[in-house]
């Protein structure tokens, strides 16, 4: 499986109450879930720099991923970059 890493910043109007991020977290999360079932979460972290959220994933279908970061700019407000990963031994064993 490829692995992937989602950078989201979340858009300052998504919730008014930090308490908030709790649902607004359950819905994407719901929504991935039930929307693409080829991709696997790994991890996700809260981060105090340019991006809120780092999330990993594993998929071997990129329109998969695609989709679910689809879903996190829609309903999570946020804007997105994501990143291809290749752990580093296996990139350094390739060259």
């Amino acid at each position: 499986m490829a692995t992937y890493i989602i950078l989201s910043r979340i858009s300052p109007e998504a919730f008014a109450d930090p308490k908030d991020i709790k649902q607004l977290a359950n819905t994407v999360s719901a929504k991935i879930k039930n929307e693409c079932p080829g991709v696997v979460w790994k991890d996700s972290y809260g981060t105090f720099g340019r991006f809120d959220v780092v999330d990993i994933v594993e998929s071997d279908d990129p329109k998969q991923v695609e989709k679910a970061v689809m879903i996190i700019r829609a309903y999570g407000h946020s804007t997105t970059e994501t990143l291809m990963a290749t752990p580093w031994k296996e990139l350094v064993a390739r060259l």
